[in-house]
């Protein structure tokens, strides 16, 4: 059986001010990296329903949103609530170089996964010099 007290309910009030309560959830942690041609975010969002996920770009600014509920019912009885619920967001600012049409997003394992393609436009690529002579013994380089 759980207890109901605990002795260290001032550390806890402490750490909810820097990590968030029920009503004003913790961040939503994340990992941002770059694989050959693509940019991946993984969001830890574990106990959400996949169909409360909610991910929209406009312009450069990705915005995740995700909602954690309590059981619910006439004969649930709360013993212990220490899981943050309630509404999660979190907006990463994506920089031009990455192709935002062509975003895909997987939720399994409690984690969200959006896989975003580099733009061509952003991929390396080789230039061609050609040298020309002008006459003067100088040389023209054209690019």
């Amino acid at each position: 059986m759980l207890m109901r007290t605990d002795p260290f309910r001032e550390i806890d009030r402490l750490a909810e001010q820097f990590f968030g309560t029920t009503a004003r959830p913790a961040v939503m942690h994340l990992d941002a990296y770059r694989d050959g041609d693509h940019f991946y975010a993984a969001f830890d969002l574990p106990g959400v329903d996949p169909d409360s996920i909610d991910c929209t770009v406009e312009r450069n600014v990705l915005t995740v949103r995700a909602e954690r509920r309590r059981p619910a019912g006439e004969k649930v009885e709360l013993v212990a609530a220490e899981r943050p619920m309630g509404t999660f967001s979190r907006q990463l600012f994506l920089g031009d170089t990455l192709d935002t049409d062509r975003l895909e997003a997987g939720y399994d394992n409690g984690v969200l996964t959006l896989r975003i393609p580099i733009a061509e436009r952003a991929k390396p690529r080789r230039i061609s010099v050609t040298a020309n002579a002008d006459g003067n013994g100088r040389r023209q380089i054209s690019a």
